[in-house]
């Protein structure tokens, strides 16, 4: 056994106990008692406030308790912050280590209805993971160990997980903040009352509204992307490239991407049946940009493809990050 593999058991056998022992004693996690030790801290309050809400996320404590303990002790604004600052913070710690200690080994050993999975939440990439935070699917804590053991970049989930955690993360923030409110007989503690469940309520809402959005966009044949590091990212097989430039363009100073077919778009309508008869079949469409291959994917739904992307920026923006290409003649 190599010390990388001692490393990585090491830790997740830590992990698990530490783990483990969280949820066997989070019953005993009294707000009241964190709030008083969190002030007894003085000017280090924020600093070790956000450190023990990220720690709390990667050992599965509640996220909840944190964000409405920080709404009473930093207020609407500076609670928001730190709140959303600690739920990224421990959000990113857990995805990496479930990348570290078991991102190789799934990759190796899915197979079947599973490798299809995780091969469609990678080709999703940012998106995937805004849907699901803004989309309460999943229990949080367990989704960000599970999103690491995909090749979502790490960039993307962070900045995803950023924005699409930020609305609940405010409305927790002033429902706490509300509740300190209420019980120090404020005059303002109606207002922030409202004002935390008009969020809280939004924050129920907004799922409905991006699957409202999403089918809209479905519906109007708007196109599927993919990124190009998110391709170049896929496993070999894991999807047909059909690049719809001319055979003089596929092998001209741009290149091709390496294993992918040439269907000129003038000649896609003869074949798409050729493409269409299966219908698991998945399909990234390519030019030289996007404006043609966005063009040839709404005529493949059309016909019945259900599992068609485009690549975002098409060979230019394959080229510009330094993927390999090849330029031998159309196939």
């Amino acid at each position: 056994m190599t010390r990388g593999m001692i490393a990585r058991w090491t830790l997740a056998a830590g992990l698990l106990g530490a783990i483990a022992w969280a949820l066997l004693n989070h019953g005993h996690l009294d707000p009241a008692a964190l709030e008083d030790g969190l002030r007894a801290t003085g000017g280090w309050a924020p600093l070790v406030f956000l450190l023990l809400y990220a720690a709390g996320t990667v050992l599965f404590l509640p996220g909840s308790l944190f964000a409405l303990v920080g709404g009473v002790l930093f207020g609407p604004v500076w609670g928001s912050v730190l709140n959303l600052g600690a739920a990224t913070l421990g959000a990113t710690l857990a995805f990496l280590v479930a990348r570290y200690v078991a991102a190789d080994w799934v990759a190796q050993r899915s197979g079947g209805r599973l490798k299809r999975i995780v091969e469609g939440v990678e080709a999703e990439g940012w998106r995937f993971v805004a849907l699901v935070r803004l989309v309460p699917l999943f229990p949080f804590n367990l989704l960000n160990y599970a999103l690491g053991l995909t090749r979502i970049r790490l960039d993307h989930y962070v900045l995803a997980s950023l924005v699409c955690m930020a609305p609940g993360a405010v409305a927790f923030t002033w429902l706490g903040h509300a509740g300190r409110e209420i019980a120090t007989g404020s005059e303002t503690a109606v207002r922030s009352g409202l004002l935390a469940l008009a969020l809280l309520a939004a924050t129920a809402l907004l799922p409905r509204l991006l699957r409202r959005v999403r089918g809209t966009a479905a519906a109007s044949g708007d196109p599927v992307w993919i990124e190009a590091a998110d391709l170049q990212g896929m496993d070999p097989g894991g999807a047909t490239v059909v690049d719809v430039r001319s055979p003089a363009e596929f092998t001209g100073a741009l290149g091709h991407i390496p294993g992918s077919i040439n269907l000129p778009l003038d000649t896609l309508q003869e074949r798409l049946g050729e493409l269409s008869s299966d219908k698991e079949r998945r399909l990234v469409m390519v030019c030289k940009t996007d404006k043609r291959s966005a063009k040839a994917a709404t005529w493949l739904r059309r016909a019945g493809c259900g599992h068609v992307a485009v690549l975002r920026g098409g060979m230019e923006e394959w080229n510009r990050l330094g993927f390999p290409t090849a330029r031998e003649n159309a196939r």
